[in-house]
């Protein structure tokens, strides 16, 4: 059984959209079925969202998760996806399946594997292929234990159409593990506009912004094409944007038609996180940045000069 591991939610999300397409792949190569697997709160309504997608068997783990630790999530993972014999198991690699996967691999005895970005099977075998060496090169890894969990980097794959259908959702009894942690306050950043991970336009910036200011017209120019904003590390370390917007190999992975790196240097942390960008567009004053590099349009210039009359040409567009 393929194991689609998510959280609860009214929908399925982009990311476990391209879970479904990663499932199908492996359905076909393989003969094995899909599951879809949802835990936490309104994991029903997830479950049954995913019978769209073309998910006719699911189940639900609901509790609710306000003060509970992802512990208390893995080990109800660990009890469905037993349930549901999955051999294989399949989690976006965003903060809470890079946190989840290996630790539910190991409460499983199984093998961990995090940021694919494509998968074929070859003669009957499975073979993954993720980026190492900071994004320089690919490597194509085989699983010798199951079951094998997997995380798979936002963008790397089409996200599922919806459909007709309707999945068969068995209710499994929550877990309620005493692990020794407890949530006491829970401080969530304002949310605007599209989330990091799924928006089409990215905007960020880097230590060449020089302070927090130019986030703001960064804001503007993401507002105006309907994306979000982003950051490089340097520029949270410098407390000029929140750790939410940092992209990168130990941030968000994006996946945008569009990248705008603004006064970003280009390290490979950085460019690591924005492998699955269509198109990036490079402004920085330094003609020797490493960001020209992998930018399919760079611009030599300083920022402040550049993006006012980017902002109003764009504006102009819009209007």
């Amino acid at each position: 059984m393929i194991v689609i591991a998510g959280w609860g939610g009214d929908g399925l999300s982009r990311a476990q959209r391209e879970l479904v397409t990663v499932a199908r792949r492996l359905a076909e190569g393989t003969g094995r079925e899909i599951a879809f697997l949802a835990v936490r709160a309104a994991a029903e309504a997830a479950a049954r969202a995913a019978g769209t997608f073309g998910v006719a068997k699911a189940a639900a783990i609901e509790f609710d998760d306000d003060r509970s630790a992802i512990e208390v999530a893995i080990e109800n993972l660990v009890q469905g996806v037993r349930h549901l014999g999955g051999e294989i198991v399949l989690l976006a690699a965003d903060f809470a399946g890079v946190q989840a996967g290996p630790r539910l691999a190991a409460r499983l005895g199984g093998a961990a594997l995090n940021d694919v970005v494509d998968v074929q099977v070859r003669d009957g075998e499975v073979v993954w292929t993720r980026p190492v060496f900071g994004g320089k090169a690919l490597a194509d890894v085989a699983l010798r234990r199951t079951p094998g969990v997997v995380t798979v980097r936002s963008g790397a794959f089409a996200a599922a159409e919806e459909g007709a259908g309707e999945a068969a959702v068995e209710r499994l009894e929550a877990a309620a593990p005493d692990v020794g942690v407890r949530i006491v306050e829970r401080e969530e950043g304002r949310q605007e506009g599209p989330r990091l991970e799924e928006a089409r336009v990215v905007v960020s910036g880097g230590r060449g912004l020089g302070g927090p200011e130019g986030f703001q017209r960064l804001g503007e120019l993401a507002e105006l094409l309907g994306g979000a904003v982003g950051a490089s590390l340097a520029a949270v370390d410098e407390g000029w944007a929140p750790p939410e917007w940092q992209v990168g190999q130990t941030g968000r992975m994006v996946a945008p038609d569009v990248y705008f790196a603004v006064g970003i240097s280009g390290a490979s942390q950085h460019v690591a996180g924005i492998t699955g960008a269509k198109t990036v567009v490079a402004i920085n004053k330094n003609a020797d940045a490493p960001i020209f590099k992998v930018a399919r349009l760079g611009v030599v210039m300083e920022y402040e000069k550049l993006l006012p009359a980017l902002i109003e040409a764009v504006r102009a567009e819009t209007a």
